[in-house]
């Protein structure tokens, strides 16, 4: 057990009361408190206590479940670290649009692409009261070099990528690259600022969970964590440097059903499935939210187990045969939006929606097919899919591809084993589901870029770490090309094209992005949003600030 911070609490409470009663005794006996300032003092109390109501401080409650320790290191990927990030700051943090400035108040990229001078908020202080500075900044970061956090981007990890990072004042920071990368912005800014005072002296910050590891100087300060009970309890900072919170008091709590523990008023939030919509949208006392489709599920081809899968027109023939919307009303009552043909999803920043798409028609897929001239070929495959909602799509899928000819084993796995398949590539099709497609578009390029080798690119199964065979230079050449490009506009006009080459290449069919629906009480709070790259309204820092 963890508990940090109520002796503090007591303390300053005491000392409160204490002072007000000597302010009233030293009134009543007479004590002069120099030019009536006391008698100010008096008013203004009685003022208080006539005029206004004490509110109760605004607690959110939210599912419980151990997530680990609450510093950069010692924190599980789960929950994507918002366990931490409660009470770690970054130069920039995600709004419902993009990465805004936080304690970078302003972040200039020279025309070189690779010198950034950053200008830090003032006044910001740790919470054990030290003034944070451009010293703890260049910390942070020559520390994670040497002990990478559990969340580092990919450009930060490459030997000798930073040449130089100094502190050129007391509130600015320049860091010079080897080269531009159109990542390095929203990933360095993504890094959590940590205190030179506390971690200078820490040799393996990996088993550092003294109570000083969670000194940050983020709007909530970790009192109370149980690693047996997977339950946390922040309080809000008194002394925070940014938007004041909303929330005095957020704590995990554990709960063996969300949805009774939500209707019972135990949490204050969770996700709900489609089936459980009517149960909610008709009640007044609670709202209803509808996330960014961030999940997705698609189809994949080893291009290096059969050639004619190698051949775009076959893959184009099996998107054509495809019906989406059947598939997503049956296996998700409608809870997902179709796949795009260019990849990144219709709520992605940087989704092009002047693709042309590929609408159900078996015609035009026979039609494809006769060309190929497939007489006497074997059109039947394998498709490898996860046991569950992915095994109803590959049932599905199999009814529909027969339609034009094509022939399929739906083989069933648990997840892990379809993984682990997919992971060695022993596999024709298959069926992957993963989330975060509305992460950096740079996404495509790990995905689909031929030069990345075996165990590193390739489609969806890269996140696997096994390249499937696709290979296209004009697109290798894009793909090189966003990632210098630093010109945010620029950078778009070439994701942009990027998808138009996925949406007629096809190496993956998108079958669909899913959604949730997330129910909660407006009258308790309201204040939740979604970051624009995610769909958990819980983890998003700002749903427990105040907005301009």
């Amino acid at each position: 057990m963890f508990n940090r911070g109520r002796k503090e609490i007591c303390l300053k409470s005491f000392l409160a009361l204490f002072l007000a009663i000597m302010l009233v005794a030293g009134l009543g006996a007479g004590c002069d408190f120099q030019g009536g300032q006391g008698e100010e003092v008096v008013e203004e109390a009685s003022l208080s206590e006539e005029g206004e109501e004490e509110k109760d401080p605004v607690v959110v409650k939210l599912e419980g479940r151990d997530a680990g320790f609450s510093n950069p290191f010692t924190h599980y990927p789960r929950m994507r670290g918002t366990v931490m990030k409660k009470v770690f700051d970054s130069l920039l943090e995600p709004d419902e649009e993009k990465c805004i400035p936080w304690l970078a108040k302003n972040w200039e990229i020279g025309e070189d692409g690779k010198t950034h001078v950053i200008d830090l908020q003032e006044g910001v202080k740790w919470h054990d009261g030290e003034e944070m500075t451009a010293r703890d900044v260049v910390f942070s970061f020559e520390y994670y070099q040497e002990h990478p956090p559990v969340f580092i981007g990919e450009v930060l990890t490459q030997p000798d990528y930073i040449e130089s990072i100094e502190a050129t004042s007391d509130y600015q920071v320049e860091i010079i690259t080897s080269e531009p990368n159109s990542t390095f912005y929203c990933e360095a800014g993504m890094l959590r600022i940590i205190p030179e005072h506390i971690w200078e002296g820490v040799d393996n910050p990996y088993e550092f969970t003294e109570p000083e590891s969670t000194i940050g100087c983020g709007p909530f300060v970790l009192t109370d964590y149980s690693k047996e009970h997977g339950t946390y309890r922040y309080e809000a900072f008194d002394d925070y440097w940014g938007p004041k919170q909303r929330v005095e008091v957020i704590e995990y709590v554990p709960v063996s059903d969300e949805i009774l523990a939500l209707e019972k008023g135990d949490i204050s939030i969770t996700r709900i499935s489609p089936d459980l919509v009517s149960r909610f949208e008709g009640d007044p006392q609670f709202q209803l939210e509808e996330s960014p489709a961030f999940a997705g599920t698609m189809i994949s081809f080893n291009m290096n187990e059969n050639e004619i899968f190698q051949d775009k027109r076959f893959r184009q023939a099996v998107t054509y045969a495809l019906d989406k919307d059947e598939i997503i009303e049956k296996v998700l009552r409608g809870a997902a939006k179709p796949g795009s043909p260019g990849i990144l999803p219709m709520d992605h920043q940087y989704y092009n929606p002047g693709l042309s798409e590929y609408g159900h028609d078996p015609d035009k897929a026979r039609e494809i097919l006769d060309e190929l001239n497939l007489d006497g070929e074997d059109l039947s495959f394998e498709l490898l899919v996860a046991e569950g909602p992915e095994l109803r799509a590959g049932e599905l899928i199999k009814e529909q591809l027969s339609r034009v000819g094509i022939d399929l084993e739906v083989v069933a796995a648990d997840g892990k084993s379809r993984d682990a398949r997919a992971n060695e590539g022993k596999y024709e099709m298959a069926i992957l589901a993963m989330g975060a497609w509305g992460l950096d578009s740079d996404y495509l390029r790990i995905r689909y870029h031929s030069g990345l080798g075996q165990d590193v690119g390739g489609s969806a199964t890269a996140v696997l770490g096994r390249n499937q065979g696709y290979e296209n230079p004009q697109l290798d050449k894009l793909l090189e090309e966003q990632l210098r490009e630093t010109n945010l506009e620029k950078r778009q006009n070439i994701i942009f094209e990027i998808q138009e080459v996925l949406a007629e290449e096809v190496p993956e069919v998108p079958l669909y992005n899913n959604y949730y629906y997330y129910s909660f009480r407006p009258e308790e709070y309201d204040g939740w949003i979604f970051m624009f790259d995610h769909a958990v309204m819980e983890h998003a820092k700002l749903s427990y600030l105040e907005r301009n």
